[in-house]
């Protein structure tokens, strides 16, 4: 296994036992293959969720650029609803994990097929 595929296999954990999702694995490797280099780099890989520029961010590159949504509130309450379920107090929250957490949340998985 590479270095991709333990990142995967640790976001499925992170899914499995920190968000109690049974992660669809397919869709999972998509998405952090989506994500690019980022995914090997410490801050980049990371979601900060108390940093409202970070969730901004989240928010405008994401959501709306790549899952082609409308901007409005309920994009920053699904943002904020992903944090809490992912642990305020979690100091890791994987991009590729909140990303996945994301996509499901608005049924949008045909944007990785």
């Amino acid at each position: 296994m590479g270095k991709r595929d333990d990142l995967i296999a640790q976001y499925a954990d992170d899914l499995k036992n920190k968000c109690g999702m049974n992660p669809d694995m397919d869709l999972l490797t998509k998405v952090t293959i989506g994500c690019g280099p980022s995914i090997y780099d410490a801050d980049a890989s990371t979601v900060a969720g108390s940093q409202p520029g970070e969730l901004e961010t989240v928010k405008d590159k994401f959501l709306i650029k790549k899952l082609g949504l409308s901007d409005g509130p309920e994009l920053m309450a699904a943002i904020n609803k992903v944090i809490e379920t992912y642990g305020k107090s979690e100091r890791n929250k994987y991009r590729a994990v909140v990303y996945y957490m994301l996509t499901k949340h608005f049924s949008k998985e045909s944007v990785y097929s």
